[in-house]
């Protein structure tokens, strides 16, 4: 696999170690399975370990998953906090593993990582996509959209990096709370997931949490003619939610809209005996 360093090989199956990219970050990407090939992207200031409990789909797919740049345990660069470039970033990873026929989902930000894989590469190397509780505009005044920065308020923008420069641990524990339906998170999720979140210095998520809020990729939606899959949960506590769940898939020609019930923003992890059904039907209907 050219640019791919393999670190640890286990005997079940799992890969994990280093693609450089063409501006030469190190990324960690960790592959369980074999088949056609799913590429897991995570949220801000998350990690692919966000994705632990769809690792049992490794039974019948390829799972990668991947650490953005200045994620988990990625190399943080100077450079490159973009979305833009975390999308090129995810191109490279794809060309590293020769992958091909991947359905390619993303989480959060990392849905608008995958709209501008769409918007720079089209469908090279996918052959579905999946968006879970992605905002396509996070300004936008559009009425489905519930991100605290809508109707182009930069006030709360700047808000929310001021608090995580300020106070890092306790916005963290705060942001993960809000992510669980009920508001809180069980203490040995918050444990370790605060953990990862902190992983992420100050200056790259203040970065790249500006870069993406201002992005808008609202007119690449009607251009996508791969199948799509969008998945939301209720999330009473965070963006986005249902409206904006139903907007997404009703902007993409013939996408496939799934709401879990009985999650908030990581619908994932909260139910993921569902979502992986879901996922799993899905992926068949493809083949």
């Amino acid at each position: 696999m050219d640019n791919f360093q393999a670190i640890e090989t286990k005997a079940d199956n799992h890969v994990a170690g280093w693609v450089t990219t063409t501006d030469s970050a190190k990324l960690w990407v960790e592959i369980h399975g074999q088949g056609r090939p799913v590429v897991l992207i995570h949220g801000w200031t998350m990690s692919s370990r966000f994705w632990r409990r769809q690792l049992p789909l490794a039974d019948h797919f390829q799972i990668i998953t991947v650490n953005l740049r200045g994620h988990g345990k990625s190399q943080s660069t100077l450079r490159g906090q973009t979305v833009p470039r975390y999308a090129r970033d995810v191109r490279d990873v794809i060309r590293a593993l020769h992958l091909d026929n991947v359905l390619l989902m993303g989480w959060s930000m990392g849905g608008c990582v995958v709209l501008d894989y769409w918007q720079q590469y089209g469908n090279a190397n996918l052959s579905a996509l999946g968006l879970v509780e992605s905002c396509p505009a996070p300004l936008s005044a559009g009425p489905w959209n519930v991100h605290n920065c809508r109707e182009n308020n930069l006030h709360a923008l700047r808000d929310t990096i001021s608090r995580l420069n300020e106070e890092r641990e306790s916005f963290g524990t705060d942001f993960i709370h809000r992510m669980f339906l009920s508001g809180e998170a069980p203490p040995h999720a918050l444990k370790w997931m605060l953990h990862e979140q902190l992983k992420t210095d100050n200056e790259t998520a203040a970065c790249i949490y500006e870069d993406y809020v201002q992005r808008d990729y609202t007119a690449i939606l009607p251009t996508i003619d791969a199948p799509t899959i969008v998945v939301h949960g209720r999330s009473r506590h965070m963006c986005f939610g249902p409206s904006t769940g139903r907007f997404v898939a009703g902007s993409i020609p013939n996408a496939r809209f799934v709401i879990l019930e009985k999650s908030g923003h990581m619908p994932f992890y909260e139910e993921a005996d569902t979502f992986n059904t879901e996922l799993t039907h899905f992926l068949e209907q493809q083949a």
